[in-house]
């Protein structure tokens, strides 16, 4: 047996050996963890954090100041005034048939019906695109040649009371009827343009939803401003 101070030596030099061999392990690192063979640190996270947050804020935003409403807006005045054109287009295809069937009956009067000749040349030569519904100088010139050639059908219509043997023709009283009622669809097409574009500029100018306008670069947009009396469909008694 080892004496009493041999054994506290034996002791200090065991423990003074297995402290060396201890491996001193580093402080973990709570900034960043291990996904998929990828580090994320809490700066990627707070970035995406950061995104997803931008992402909402613009969604509420785009929402509160009115930027969909406006396409809504938008796309129901492009509507109407497509529905516009085609209406105008179908009264102005019909003026040909109507010019040969009464060019028919002897003597009409030739001033009345060159006028009509000239209106429905006038209104198909006025350059209608995208931009005339943004542009009052455009409208404008379109809605007055639409007038004018309206007006003269109307006089042709009246004028044609005189002739008995054109008010007999079963071609030009089916002309008459499509007339009429094409002049109809027109008042129609008409109001209902006027009324999306009422819609359409109270939502651009009207607060909050005139900052989506503004984003959109959307402005007021002009109207329909001449006499609704000029559109009406001609009354004819035959």
């Amino acid at each position: 047996m080892l004496p009493f101070g041999d054994r506290r030596h034996l002791a200090a030099t065991a423990l003074a050996t297995h402290s060396a061999d201890m491996t001193i392990m580093p402080p973990v690192d709570d900034s960043s963890f291990a996904l998929g063979g990828t580090t994320v640190t809490s700066a990627t996270r707070s970035r995406r954090s950061l995104r997803a947050l931008c992402f909402v804020l613009l969604a509420a935003l785009a929402t509160s100041c009115g930027y969909n409403e406006v396409i809504d807006r938008d796309e129901s005045v492009k509507a109407a005034w497509a529905e516009v054109q085609n209406q105008y287009k179908r009264r102005a295809d019909l003026v040909p048939n109507l010019v040969n069937t009464v060019k028919a009956s002897a003597n009409f009067e030739k001033e009345t019906l060159e006028a009509v000749i000239k209106a429905r040349a006038s209104a198909t030569q006025v350059t209608v695109d995208a931009s005339t519904i943004d542009d009052p100088a455009k409208l404008q010139q379109f809605e007055r040649a639409q007038a004018q050639l309206g007006g003269a059908l109307g006089r042709l219509l009246v004028t044609a009371e005189k002739y008995p043997d054109l008010k007999a023709s079963a071609q030009f009283r089916d002309l008459q009827a499509q007339l009429e009622g094409t002049e109809n669809r027109i008042s129609v097409a008409r109001n209902r343009y006027i009324e999306s574009v009422a819609e359409y500029n109270k939502t651009v100018l009207r607060f909050p939803s005139s900052l989506g306008a503004s984003i959109r670069g959307k402005k007021e947009r002009p109207s329909f401003a001449g006499d609704p009396a000029n559109e009406a469909a001609p009354t004819v008694k035959f």
